[in-house]
């Protein structure tokens, strides 16, 4: 296994370094990640990347190649050097499964470590989630609007980058996807593999029939021809047809359909069904592709296109969007108590929620939909029988919660440096990244203009962060009032 334990902002070494030399280096740390808007304009977010994250703290170390390279930017003491050689992971995490249904400003991921090494991993834990959580997300919002038509990815060509690719593959499938073009991740993950033929097939040949039917003579069981080359209409569909005619019908192959990657797709999809079904070929499936987001394939299904599958590859494998995920200092253990920190900004949403925290989702009981997210301190218990939840800023809008049941969406994965979590597989995390979508409403997950979902602080923890907003700003005052004072003084 790589070791990517360099894998981390150069500042983080700097910082590490800071706590080294002020004696801080088994200071015991509380970090979250959490994330604050939902992309796309979404109503939810779909966590993923835990599995990269196990993989990476399992192998976090710092070996002589890492040491020798520090060294060499003259930046580090060697007291620092000889510490980060004996460095591995000790600490506890907690996090969501990957697949989980997750929302802002909620932990989904929590460090407790000594200071050093927490700092150090952030760069890391950031990435995997980010990553991980835009692919998944992107994905399951495409599959949803296809409905009932099965969606392949298609994008590792566009993917930023051969890892970055193979990752996309493995969290558009958790999303949701029925398979990949990317023959690697088919190996690595045992993702479903699937493809039908370029255009440089038919460029390369004199003749668009004589392309299709070299084809299909490799590839017998597997005919799907790519028919918008030259003219979908007149040219591509008539010669899949010709093929299909004399030598796959004939040979007793299946003619399986046709892909259209370009034009008007609705009305081309239209046209191709009733020329496949005039000439007998009424089970010839129709893939559509070129460039397909959420929102053009809802307006596909809207127009009444004829497609039996979607091939998507740019707006899942290289979504233009972010998550933005954030790794933030929440807590410092001083005498056995996790002692809250927070940072303090301008800005509200930059404004963290302090302490060591828990996560708990209400679930109705008679219809199984998620009613809304509270977090709390980690100490707290939720009542089983009737809360109320109350908006974190506008503490005016409460809703009261009865016949739920209560889950704790974050779980133990690392105890004392020691892996406890067993990781499902790709097809469990795919099953259940759709049981985690079902329980969503359907006004939360409409791709415009989305219902906000409930999280909300306990009391608690609102109040312990209203004190230490609080507290900061009376600080910040008298240093302001000592600043005046020396000035006017000198």
């Amino acid at each position: 296994m790589k070791n990517k334990t360099l894998m981390t902002d150069f500042y983080e070494l700097t910082m590490a370094q800071t706590y080294f030399n002020e004696g801080k280096k088994d200071e015991q740390v509380y970090f979250d990640l959490f994330f604050r808007k939902n992309p796309f304009n979404g109503g939810y977010t779909i966590s993923a990347g835990l599995d990269e994250t196990i993989n990476y703290i399992q192998n976090f170390h710092f070996g002589k190649k890492e040491i020798d390279y520090l060294r060499s930017l003259g930046k580090f003491n060697e007291e620092f050097l000889n510490y980060l050689s004996t460095l591995t992971f000790k600490g506890d995490i907690y996090a969501v499964p990957d697949g989980t249904v997750v929302f802002p400003n909620e932990p989904v991921l929590t460090v407790k470590a000594d200071a050093v090494t927490a700092q150090i991993m952030e760069t890391a834990l950031l990435a995997n989630f980010n990553h991980g959580a835009l692919v998944t997300t992107a994905a399951k919002r495409i599959v949803k609007e296809a409905k009932d038509k099965p969606v392949m990815e298609f994008g590792a060509r566009r993917g930023r980058g051969i890892e970055s690719a193979v990752e996309a593959s493995k969290c558009a499938y958790i999303g949701g996807c029925v398979g990949t073009s990317n023959t690697y991740a088919g190996m690595e993950y045992g993702i479903p593999v699937m493809g039908t033929m370029a255009h440089s097939l038919v460029t390369e040949s004199e003749d668009e029939y004589e392309a299709f039917l070299k084809y299909a003579k490799s590839n017998q069981d597997n005919c799907v021809f790519l028919v918008d080359t030259y003219d979908t209409l007149r040219s591509g569909i008539p010669n899949a047809i010709r093929v299909a005619d004399n030598y796959l019908k004939p040979n007793g192959y299946p003619f399986k359909g046709i892909r259209i990657d370009s034009g008007d797709l609705a009305y081309l999809s239209k046209e191709a069904r009733k020329m496949l079904d005039e000439a007998g070929y009424k089970d010839a499936g129709i893939c559509l592709s070129n460039g397909l987001d959420e929102h053009t394939i809802r307006d596909l299904m809207n127009q009444g296109a004829k497609v039996d599958s979607f091939g998507v590859g740019d707006n899942i494998s290289a979504a233009k969007e972010r998550v933005g995920g954030v790794y933030k200092l929440v807590a410092v253990e001083e005498n056995g108590c996790a002692n809250p920190r927070i940072k303090v900004s301008n800005d509200s949403i930059k404004t963290i929620n302090p302490g060591y925290k828990k996560v708990y989702r209400f679930y109705d009981k008679e219809t199984g939909f998620a009613l809304g997210d509270v977090i709390t301190l980690a100490s707290e218990k939720i009542s089983k029988e009737n809360y109320t939840l109350v908006h974190p800023v506008e503490t005016w809008k409460k809703t009261k919660l009865e016949n739920y049941h209560v889950r704790s969406l974050l779980v133990p994965i690392f105890k004392n440096g020691k892996l406890i979590y067993q990781d499902k597989n790709l097809k469990e995390k795919q099953a259940y990244c759709e049981e985690e979508y079902k329980t969503l409403y359907e006004e939360v997950t409409r791709i415009d203009n989305p219902h906000e979902y409930y999280v909300d602080l306990s009391d608690k923890l609102r109040e312990l962060k209203r004190e230490l907003i609080e507290f900061h700003q009376n600080k910040t005052r008298e240093l302001a009032k000592e600043y005046v004072k020396c000035v006017k003084k000198n």
